[in-house]
């Protein structure tokens, strides 16, 4: 258990962020390091709201009219076009969790749909990292500003789909060995939902792609990854996501996950043929031919789900 006794936050800590977080230990032990991290950034948020609107510091005192008003705040900041939906049904379905794993019970929930709406799993606007141009850029600003591992990151993720996480702890100098012996590499680290090891995810590395490995290789200064070694991965996380959110928005670019899906894109474009449908408005190939590039774009960026591919290149209607 990580309480740490008193009657604050349940016994969990003095203060509201810290307790959850102990909280969040003790509901996903010692994995999920990735799931953990995220309620943990989300929940710092709600933790925000209810000290500067209730002055509410304490997890005991939180009720569900709080947590309604919470809901309201970002429906509003929906409606303005300010948040997208997915991400505020996040930042709810994460006080669910985190007030559940501190109180021992589910007496205090919301239903995301409810307040802020129901999400679109199906891209409808094609990734602006389709444009090569733009991402050869921004990464060259970057190197520019001596953020070299940022633009080493943003190019491993356009080249390869890889997540964030996945970028930041791959393994450099094996990745770059199996790209040079097999044409393509196992992606193990840093993965979602703890898979690592345990399942192959094999990504194929073509010439730009190995040429960015190469570049982040020499980037690494040995550390064997992007990490710096004076720094924790939340702390990279945080620097890393704040200089790419400057650069890419002065090149009309979005996240680095939009980077992701420019990779799906781009792959179904290379595997039918045929432009992916949410850049060219529709399926343009046989309907079988589509399952099958879904099915290998899912494996390739590690997701399980089939049907989590159109959130990365549009429906297959």
């Amino acid at each position: 258990m990580h309480k740490v006794g008193g009657h604050r936050n349940y016994g969990y800590g003095k203060r509201m962020g810290w307790a959850g977080k102990n909280a969040l230990k003790d509901r996903y032990g010692n994995g999920h390091y990735a799931t953990r991290a995220a309620h943990e950034a989300r929940w710092g948020h709600f933790v925000a709201f209810a000290r500067d609107t209730e002055n509410v510091r304490d997890a005991r005192h939180v009720t569900s009219e709080l947590i309604e008003q919470y809901g309201r705040c970002l429906a509003q900041q929906v409606s303005a076009g300010d948040m997208k939906v997915a991400y505020a049904q996040n930042l709810l379905s994460t006080v669910n969790v985190v007030l559940e794993s501190l109180r021992h019970d589910r007496t205090l929930r919301v239903s995301p749909a409810t307040c802020v709406g129901k999400r679109t799993n199906v891209r409808q606007r094609a990734p602006e990292g389709l444009d090569r141009f733009k991402v050869e850029t921004a990464a060259t600003a970057l190197r520019q500003q001596g953020h070299h591992r940022v633009a080493a990151i943003a190019e491993l993720a356009r080249d390869l789909g890889l997540r964030f996480r996945e970028a930041s702890l791959l393994e450099l100098g094996a990745a770059l060995k199996q790209a040079n012996a097999l044409g393509r590499i196992n992606v193990t680290e840093g993965t979602k939902g703890g898979r690592g090891h345990s399942v192959d995810r094999w990504v194929p590395v073509t010439d730009r792609a190995k040429q960015s490995l190469e570049t982040a290789t020499r980037t690494n200064e040995n550390t064997g990854n992007l990490i710096p070694t004076n720094q924790r991965f939340i702390e990279w996380r945080n620097h890393a996501v704040a200089t790419w959110q400057v650069v890419s928005s002065a090149h009309d670019l979005s996240g680095f996950h939009d980077l992701r899906a420019a990779y799906a894109c781009e792959r179904y474009q290379q595997l039918t043929g045929r432009p992916a449908p949410v850049v060219a408005g529709h399926r343009r190939t046989t309907s079988k031919s589509d399952q099958a590039t879904r099915q290998t774009i899912a494996q390739e960026l590690g997701h399980g789900r089939i049907d989590v591919i159109a959130a990365y290149i549009g429906s297959s209607k």
